[in-house]
């Protein structure tokens, strides 16, 4: 197979231009907000995400549980008002399943996630640009060989949503989804393992 790499990064990048996510002003802003977060709840540490993963720190679970309740509830209404719009991936499970175990045993050994692993390498911490770098080349390389693996992943179950399944009570269903959610991380208990600080 002819590979061009260059070609291969005009067109996904002219891809990723065409699905109208907004300007590179609204994105810029978007994640200078994202990563002054990150930073400031300081989840951009090993420590954070193992202290969650041993259940001795709830900073975590606190922010996602707040934040996907309070997005679910927000994206919603603002998508039936017009002011958004979904962009649905369809179910794969066979993919769905290898995937998530690819991405565990990543996490596991960066000790971090695709959101807070780029706030850790602006920070200098090493062994997640490596990740990082590893991610990019893997995803590269899944993205060229997808029509060969598009097979093996199982079959493709379609575009569902929640939203779908609950039909007219989709309004009420997604306002208590959230609420809950949010409830879940002020429920969650204020406790945190000190952060490790290494030796200058």
């Amino acid at each position: 197979m002819n590979f061009n790499i260059i070609e291969f990064a005009k067109e996904t990048l002219q891809l990723v231009q065409n699905q109208n996510h907004g300007s590179i002003l609204t994105i810029l802003f978007i994640g200078i907000v994202f990563g002054v977060i990150i930073q400031w709840t300081r989840v951009d540490t090993f420590d954070k995400i193992a202290g969650f993963a041993m259940l001795k720190g709830f900073k975590v679970p606190k922010m996602l549980f707040f934040g996907i309740g309070l997005a679910s509830i927000g994206l919603y209404f603002m998508i039936k008002m017009g002011w958004a719009h979904y962009h649905i991936k369809p179910i794969i499970l066979g993919g769905l399943i290898l995937g998530g175990t690819i991405f565990a045993i990543g996490m596991a050994i960066l000790g971090l996630c695709p959101g807070t692993g780029p706030v850790a390498v602006s920070e200098g911490n090493i062994d997640v640009t490596v990740g990082m770098i590893g991610g990019i080349i893997a995803g590269a390389l899944f993205t060229y060989l997808y029509p060969e693996l598009k097979n093996i992943m199982g079959p493709d179950l379609g575009k569902i949503t929640l939203t779908q399944l609950m039909g007219d009570n989709a309004d009420w269903f997604i306002f208590v989804y959230g609420i809950a959610l949010m409830a879940i991380a002020f429920l969650l208990p204020n406790k945190e393992i000190e952060e490790e600080v290494g030796e200058v």
